[in-house]
């Protein structure tokens, strides 16, 4: 596993957000509560494009220093799409450039194929977050433009590398 270059320090202009999700952290509840509660900060201060100037993309923004969350951003250029996935840990997003398409999935019963479960088309502004068990899912930008998101993940990215639990490479159930 390839560990993510150490973070910038986190920019003035970030302050409102992180200071936002420590106080999300504060409520103390499941990660389905917890994902509310971080996506209710994330749309109150959502940042701006501009406000990410001079970051290189896909670098992280913010890792707390106790490692609880961390803070990304990233730069989708059109036609990019995840494989199929779930996460580590809670995760919110929003996005602030363009359009984002989201898939949500669930296993059948046999656990041989993946049924399609929510489509949700999230334009700028859009905030969304889950949690597992329960967030499979795939992100597309299907725009002719680039698109971008803030991504808070409930874990340090630095540490771990990557978001993903697993990916699935299973049929999906028309």
């Amino acid at each position: 596993m390839t560990l993510l270059k150490q973070p910038l320090p986190t920019a003035p202009r970030l302050d409102p957000l992180v200071s936002g999700i420590r106080a999300a952290l504060n409520h103390r509840g499941d990660w389905q509560r917890t994902a509310q509660h971080a996506a209710s900060e994330l749309r109150r201060y959502l940042p701006a494009p501009e406000m990410l100037t001079g970051i290189p993309p896909g670098e992280l923004l913010h890792v707390e220093p106790d490692g609880t969350f961390s803070i990304q951003a990233i730069v989708w250029p059109a036609g990019r799409i995840t494989r199929i996935h779930d996460h580590v840990t809670w995760c919110v997003f929003g996005v602030i450039q363009g359009v984002l398409d989201e898939e949500l999935f669930t296993l059948d019963g046999s656990g041989d194929c993946l049924v399609p479960v929510g489509r949700s088309t999230n334009a700028t502004g859009a905030v969304n977050g889950f949690a597992p068990p329960g967030d499979i899912h795939r992100v597309a930008n299907n725009a002719g433009r680039t698109a971008i998101s803030i991504h808070v993940y409930g874990t340090d990215l630095s540490r771990i590398g990557s978001s993903a639990l697993r990916s699935y490479d299973l049929p999906v159930r028309p």
